[in-house]
């Protein structure tokens, strides 16, 4: 395989390259200012329609000059194990590259038949490639979520950054609450969220379970955190929350999405 190429254009953003830019522009076009240089976010990864522009808004408070390596992490939703990809990612905007040497260094599997359809990574590569034109990525699919193993993933994230000099910035893929009332959905990841706010992400975890929180990337979000705690991050802000119910109407039966800048 010489190239990813797209799983989910045309289902989840647009295929047709005019589309998808002016849906993107309008997306940044309404995007708040957030104080500091974030070193992380946390970005939902649904259909554009639900969710884009709150994927918008954590893209967005990163400076558009950044030019460095944007490591993506996202669930696996098909069970497979821990992995990275090496080869360039298509979207409907051109071709991102992968930064070949930073992905080696993370010292994971690389596996690119798991990442052929896997969305969770495939849906923030177009905000890249078009607010961040000169950046590269390293795609990295989490399989098993237990704590200790995202503890881990965020040490060799942080490890692969101090050998190879790299500016970094992370993106945890991940949507919350998944098909429950909104006034259900807002206060559990709204509690569950709190407790990132001083990037402690033990009661993170403990908070998910006490709750049953059906967040799909609780464990890309906490191997964010961690590495971004030793790059020097003090704090977590909310940039924004909203569900699904916001644009079908439906709010007996929600997906609750958040953005999140790690600073």
């Amino acid at each position: 395989m010489k190239m990813r190429a797209c799983a989910v254009a045309g289902m989840f953003y647009p295929r047709e390259p005019s589309h998808l830019e002016q849906l993107l522009e309008k997306f940044f076009s309404a995007v708040p200012t957030v104080a500091g240089r974030p070193l992380g976010i946390v970005s939902p990864h649904a259909g554009y329609i639900y969710s884009g522009h709150v994927a918008a808004t954590a893209f967005g408070a990163i400076p558009s000059d950044f030019s460095g390596t944007f490591v993506i992490i996202g669930p696996s939703h098909r069970g497979y194990i821990t992995c990275v990809s090496e080869v360039p990612w298509e979207t409907p905007l051109g071709v991102v590259d992968t930064d070949e040497e930073f992905v080696r260094a993370l010292d994971i599997e690389t596996d690119e038949l798991s990442h052929r359809d896997e969305h969770s990574l495939e849906v923030q590569v177009p905000f890249i490639k078009y607010r961040f034109p000169r950046a590269r990525i390293a795609p990295v699919m989490m399989g098993q979520q237990d704590y200790p193993g995202a503890v881990r993933l965020g040490e060799k994230i942080l490890d692969a950054i101090h050998r190879t000099k790299r500016d970094v910035r992370i993106v945890a893929s991940s949507d919350f609450s998944h098909y429950v009332p909104e006034k259900k959905a807002k206060e559990e990841d709204l509690f569950a969220i709190d407790a990132l706010r001083s990037l402690d992400t033990k009661e993170f975890y403990r908070r998910i379970a006490e709750k049953r929180i059906t967040a799909c990337g609780y464990g890309p979000i906490t191997a964010m955190v961690t590495a971004c705690t030793g790059m020097g991050a003090k704090a977590a802000e909310l940039i924004r929350y909203a569900t699904s119910g916001e644009t079908t109407g439906d709010y007996q039966s929600v997906v609750g999405y958040a953005s999140i800048a790690v600073i």
